[in-house]
Formats: structure tokens, sequence, C-alpha cells
């Protein structure tokens, strides 16, 4: 694992050069590949070192983070064209991604809640200095609060397990059990803000609304994922007092991805929308971790990386439109298939995965997580109904008014869609729906 950390460091002096922009996201992915190819042991953690290792969960979400990270360099050209402090913008990129791959891989829990924390400053830097608008100041400040709030008892509880057990390693967690509420408060709560989870979720609409499409995309691809894997980390040794609680948060996240996705209709800025849909989808995760079944695990562990890459590329087909347009209002951008016939397509593509169609990861996570909450209460059916058909309908919404109706007049350019652009939404499109043919990898590693 140190191997790969120190490509990554040796990596931020090419940073420096501004000549250097598509070298650094060709290095990404030299190390994308070498990193895929590397010997796991699917029912253990492997490749130890220096309190790093892997499992099939870490695995997946490093692949996801780097994956992510190589787009945002292709999605930001423009910052590459007007030279908006490139060198910068690199540097706090690969921080970032140094940063999620500790935080992912490391054994010892304090370190994760170091790195975890860690991960919060880059995508500050990258929605304050980059962000559209005056409001950014205050986006910042929402996602800082909000996460930081509750992350302070995480840290208190994680002091008082190293006091308790002598020990902190992820690996060893599974031989304890504690059953004390204020405990599993502490531990929770931060990763349910991180979600997010209904109720603690308004940071994160105002931070992807304010943010440059790369903070939106490492926000939707990646932050998101740090609470579901942190939760699947800490649920080990919280089993008793959780099937005692967990109906609380399943309510709450049912009720409120119905109610989310009911807002999802009122949005007329597409960012907007698109961010409300990652909170519904959540709430699915929090729902199947909650159950603590094996099928809720898998189920939550597929959901989060098919809607990282989803997600991602909904933000991408977002901010193409905002170049040509400078607007991201709904009732502004209409009758894009007249103006850009091809990207319709991918619109499509994109937006029949968001709604969980065949053959996409979120139709098997969506599937497996639906199977893992019916089969702990029958009666959260009507709810899980609901969000299915309501993502659904916000998906074509989104889709039906984007691409359909009148040109608006106001459209004075005449810039259609570059290779760059198709090149980057097949890279979130393809893994999103080939990895159901190796859909065992991720069914088979508890």
């Amino acid at each position: 694992m140190m191997k790969f950390l120190f490509y990554l460091i040796f990596m931020i002096p090419l940073c420096f050069q501004k000549k250097n922009y598509w070298l650094v996201q060709m290095m990404l992915f030299i190390f994308m590949f070498m990193f895929m190819n590397i010997n796991m042991n699917i029912n253990n953690f492997s490749n130890l070192s220096y309190m790093s290792g892997l499992d099939i969960m870490s695995f997946g979400l490093i692949l996801l983070s780097v994956w992510i990270c190589c787009l945002m360099i292709m999605a930001s050209e423009n910052l590459y064209k007007d030279n908006l402090y490139i060198s910068y913008f690199l540097v706090n990129l690969m921080f970032l991604l140094i940063m999620l791959y500790l935080t992912f891989s490391m054994l010892n829990f304090f370190m994760f809640y170091l790195f975890f924390e860690g991960s919060l400053i880059p995508t500050l830097l990258l929605i304050i200095g980059w962000g559209y608008q005056p409001e950014r100041i205050q986006a910042g400040m929402y996602l800082l609060f909000y996460t930081l709030f509750m992350s302070l008892p995480l840290l208190m509880g994680i002091f008082y397990l190293n006091n308790e057990i002598k020990s902190l390693l992820i690996y060893m967690m599974k031989f304890y059990n504690f059953n004390y509420f204020l405990l599993y408060l502490s531990m929770i709560l931060a990763f349910l803000v991180k979600m997010p989870m209904y109720f603690v979720h308004l940071w994160l609409p105002k931070a992807h609304v304010e943010a440059p499409i790369s903070g939106s995309m490492i926000l939707a691809g990646v932050m998101l994922k740090l609470g579901g894997y942190g939760m699947m980390r800490i649920m080990i040794i919280l089993q008793k007092i959780n099937i005692k609680l967990n109906f609380i948060w399943i309510i709450i996240s049912l009720i409120g991805g119905v109610y989310i996705s009911m807002k999802c209709f009122c949005q007329y800025d597409i960012k907007s929308l698109i961010a409300y849909s990652s909170v519904a989808h959540m709430s699915l995760v929090i729902g199947g971790v909650m159950t603590m079944s094996y099928w809720g695990y898998m189920g939550s562990y597929i959901l989060m990386i098919g809607h990282g890459l989803c997600s991602s590329g909904m933000f991408c087909l977002a901010n193409i439109n905002y170049e040509r347009i400078h607007s991201r209002s709904l009732f502004l951008n209409k009758g894009m298939m007249n103006f850009m016939p091809s990207m319709s397509l991918w619109w499509f593509l994109l937006s029949s995965s968001n709604m969980a169609a065949p053959p996409s990861m979120n139709l098997m996570g969506e599937m497996t997580l639906i199977i893992s909450v019916v089969s702990w209460s029958k009666f959260s059916m009507l709810m899980l109904m609901l969000v299915s058909f309501l993502s659904a309908g916000y998906s074509l919404y989104l889709y039906s008014f984007t691409q359909h109706g009148k040109l608006n007049l106001s459209v004075t350019s005449f810039y259609m869609g570059v290779s760059r652009e198709y090149l980057m939404l097949f890279l979130h499109w393809f893994p999103l729906n080939i990895l159901i043919l190796k859909i065992d990898y991720f069914l088979l590693w508890l």
C-alpha cells in the first residue's frame, strides 16, 4: 500500500507546471490500472503495510476515488484554458486524492478519523476557491460546520474505545460488542451527517450548487461514500444496540427519502435537482446498513459505487449545458436536443441509470437494498415503492425538461459537444453498466 502512496506523493511536484496538466491525468490513469491489477485476498485484509491494508470494500472505493479524480481533471478544461490558478488546483486535487486513499486504506480507527476529517479541507478550498457565485463562502461554512459539529463526539468515542479495548485496529473490532447508548450516538452521528441523512442534509444542496464541476463530482462521487464506509466499519462493534435502535434511522431515512424525492420535482436548478436525488439514494444506503443484514451490506456497497459514477456523470452533463448557456435554470435549458443531439443520448443513458434501469449497478444495488429492508419489516414496502417510483419520475422530469421543448432564443453559443466531453461521459457510463458482469465480486465479499 505504501508504494501507491509514494506514487501519489511524488506526483505533487508535477502539478506546478501548467504544461503538465494532461500529464497528471495520464499518470493517474496509469495509477488506476496498476492498482486494478493488485493481488487481492477476497476474504480478508491483504497488502498490509504501516497501518494500512485493503479488503474488497476499501479496494472498490479507492478505485472509485482515483477514477473520479481522473475525470475531474478532464471536466475542468475551462480552468486550464483560462489559466485559473491551475497548478494550485492540481495540487489541491492531489492532496484530496491522497487523503481519500489514506481514509479508505487505514486499519487504525484514529488514523481513519484523521484523514476522514482531513479530506474536508481540500474540498472546502475547491468550493471557495473555484466556485461560481459569492454564496460559495456560505456554502463552504455550511459544509464545514455541519460535518465538524458531529465529528468531535466521534473522536471522543474513538478515545473511549481505545481506553476500553486497548486497540483501534478495525480487524480487532469484530471481537467486541458494545451496548452503550451515548457511545452509539457519538460514533454514528458523524457518518449520518456525511451521508447525509434527512434532517442533516442541508449542507449538501448548497455545497453542490456553489461548487465548481470538479467539486460537485468529488462531493457526489466520493465524499458521500465516506459516511457509508465509516458506518459499515463501525456497525461491527455496535450490533446489540443497533438492533434495538435501528428502526429510528430506517424510518427517518425512508420518510426523508420520499419527501426529498418529492422535493426534486420543485427544483428549477439542474444541479440542485441532482444533489437532492443524491440524498434520496443515500437514504436507501442508510436503510440497508441499518438492517445489519448480509444483503443490506452488499446492496449499500453496490449502490455507493453505482451512485458515485452515475451522479458524477449527471453533474458533468449539467456543467456541459452550463458552459453553453451560462445558466443552470431548467426554464432556460430547454430543447437541447435541437442544439446538441448527440449529447441527448448521454442525458438519456445517465438519467436511466439514475432511475435504476438495467443494466446499471444502481438497479442491482437498489434491488438488494429493497430485499434487505423488506425482510426487516414488510411495512417498509410502501415507502420503498414511493422512493423507486419517484426516482423514475424526477429523472424523466429532468431529461424531458432539458431535452424537449422549444430551444431558448437567448442561446448564442454554437459550441457543440467535443470529443473530450463524450469521452468523459463514456468513462462514467461504461464502468457503471459493465461492472454488472462482475457483480460476484461485490456480492461474495462478506
